[in-house]
């Protein structure tokens, strides 16, 4: 195995390793429990999940998704972050390399994929995620990131101001609350990472899937207009595919246009 293999397979392993505390993150921060210690644990039993039960894919597979000692089902969506933390941060290695870009980006996206299924499962977005996501998205950008220490902060600015205009407007008109806090302080936490001039697009991407994938929903659950989208997930999708994409979107978006 060459050298270049090596770093491949290593941003891999590493990315599914990181995978598996991103979903430590996302079990407990709810909770507010800790997410160094006590070690893991199977929530149903109690009993401690022994090193060769917390590798990440392997030991789900091998144990057939299920708690080794109470056989509880383990929820696909274990394995379903670790596999999403291991591509991002194969992807990000592509781009960067070995290097600072590469590991704060993928702790970045971290974040966005932690605060993703949280929003999905809890249906509210972390400060304790978000907030300090927006303070190192801007020191990033003070010491290594591409963009300036002034994108960074109209970037903070523009993208939680826009949807706090939003809310505001929407809950004015209708008397309900349309935009969470949450969505509120995930956006300014994008902008800091990625700049203002992410943020149409951004709005752009999230607003038509959350319409689809949203109405799906409501549709299927038979709530009607009740039933509560989490929007922080489309806001992080919309962010992810620009940070690859962006570019090529654009351009092509532009000359659908014309």
């Amino acid at each position: 195995m060459n050298l270049d293999s090596f770093l491949i397979l290593y941003s891999i392993l590493f990315g599914l390793a990181l995978g598996s505390f991103v979903n430590v993150c996302i079990y407990r921060i709810p909770i507010k429990k800790s997410i160094i210690s006590p070690p893991s644990t199977c929530p149903n039993c109690g009993q401690r999940i022994k090193f060769y039960d917390n590798i990440p894919l392997i030991s789900y597979f091998l144990l057939l998704g299920k708690c080794r000692h109470c056989r509880t089902h383990i929820p696909l969506t274990y394995p379903v972050v670790e596999l999403m933390v291991g591509f991002m941060s194969l992807a990000l290695f592509i781009r960067y390399g070995l290097s600072f870009q590469y590991i704060l980006f993928l702790l970045f996206v971290s974040a966005l994929i932690a605060i993703s299924f949280i929003d999905l499962q809890h249906k509210i977005i972390p400060d304790v995620l978000s907030l300090p996501g927006i303070v190192a998205g801007f020191l990033f950008s003070l010491f290594l990131g591409p963009l300036t220490w002034l994108d960074s902060c109209i970037g903070v600015l523009s993208g939680g101001g826009s949807l706090f205009l939003v809310g505001f407007v929407y809950k004015l008109l209708t008397g309900r609350e349309g935009m969470g806090g949450g969505d509120v302080k995930l956006l300014a936490m994008i902008g800091a990472w990625m700049g203002w001039r992410s943020l149409p697009f951004i709005i752009l991407i999230s607003s038509l899937t959350g319409a689809v994938i949203g109405m799906a929903f409501i549709l299927l659950s038979g709530k009607g207009l009740r039933f509560r989208i989490p929007f922080g997930p489309f806001l992080s999708l919309g962010a992810v595919l620009y940070f690859f994409f962006g570019s090529e979107l654009t351009n092509l978006y532009f000359r659908l246009l014309a």
